[in-house]
């Protein structure tokens, strides 16, 4: 398993765009100390800072599994994964956790975060660990580029969630005092 560092958001290093079109993101939702949790793959989102905090921010849609435990509970974890998981990644993006346990039969090993109760990958290269602040539905009225709508033909429009980044984790190459 990869060696991680803490990582202050101050020396966070991250190419966003890539991240998230190429590699995607696992979001986990739930608490490691009582089996209640839930994955998915994610590949919109993004990072920043708003109300003078580091913050993630990621979208579900309510029709996602996910969504019952974003709604559940209050942190989450958002791990990248080397490219060699592309196809664990990609178990975990299509299959619901609704019909059985797809973090087991994607063969990744779910262990519990540093400081929230939501879990994280042991295969991760990166761990972000985060308590929600803020959500918000998106409304088709404020599209102002129409060629949005086409991404919801059936108008399940997603959750939007920011969160407090409490704990970045990763490898040296995450890290600009590296």
């Amino acid at each position: 398993m990869p060696e991680l560092v803490e990582i202050s958001s101050d020396e966070f290093l991250l190419h966003p765009y890539a991240s998230w079109k190429y590699q995607n993101f696992l979001l986990t939702c739930g608490d490691f100390a009582t089996n209640q949790y839930n994955t998915m793959t994610i590949g919109w989102g993004s990072f920043g800072r708003m109300w003078q905090k580091p913050f993630a921010m990621v979208v579900v849609r309510p029709s996602r599994f996910t969504f019952e435990f974003m709604e559940a509970f209050s942190t989450f974890t958002l791990c990248m994964l080397p490219l060699e998981f592309k196809p664990a990644i990609s178990l975990l993006g299509t299959k619901s956790g609704r019909d059985g346990n797809k973090i087991a039969e994607s063969g990744l090993t779910i262990v519990p975060s540093v400081r929230v109760p939501s879990p994280s990958f042991a295969e991760a290269e990166l761990v972000i660990e985060c308590q929600k602040t803020y959500w918000q539905d998106f409304d088709p009225t404020h599209f102002i580029d129409p060629s949005i709508q086409i991404q919801y033909p059936n108008q399940d429009y997603h959750r939007v969630y920011f969160g407090e980044i409490l704990m970045i984790r990763g490898l040296d190459c995450f890290s600009r005092s590296q």
